[in-house]
């Protein structure tokens, strides 16, 4: 008689899949509640459980959220994540106007460390006497 093995896929609770996703359980309920979190599985007690693909797919909600992604464009997403391989370019389309909004942030995030940066460089060479003061917004000594 050949012992056959069987399978177990490695099951997380609630609290195991948000210490692996750095998500509260408030906000994986949430997920889960908004049905953002497909199939979500249960145990004998009725609690959730997660499996491997579902802590990778929870972490994309995240990296969606991060994206700017709305509740509704996540849901809007799962759903041609749900369709298969058909619905990939479509995918691509939403992933290329967050790329776009994010490109654009990155932007202006540079201006302003630029700007700080420039600012910074001015009150040094004003603490250290290599420049005179000036104000846009109050007069000073040399104003005239």
């Amino acid at each position: 008689m050949v012992d056959k093995m069987i399978k177990t896929e490695k099951l997380y609770s609630m609290k195991q899949a948000c210490e692996k996703t750095g998500l509260t359980y408030d906000t994986l309920k949430f997920y889960c509640n908004e049905g953002l979190v497909p199939n979500v599985k249960r145990d004998k007690n009725n609690y959730r459980v997660f499996n491997d693909n579902d802590i990778a797919w929870i972490n994309s909600l995240s990296c969606l959220k991060n994206c700017g992604m709305s509740i509704i464009e996540m849901k809007e997403y799962l759903d041609l994540r749900l369709k298969g391989e058909s619905s990939i370019p479509e995918r691509k389309e939403i992933l290329d106007v967050k790329l776009k909004d994010l490109q654009h942030k990155i932007h202006e995030i540079q201006e302003s460390i630029n700007y700080i940066n420039w600012k910074h460089q001015f009150y040094d060479d004003v603490l250290i006497g290599k420049i005179k003061y000036y104000s846009n917004l109050i007069p000073t000594e040399n104003d005239d």
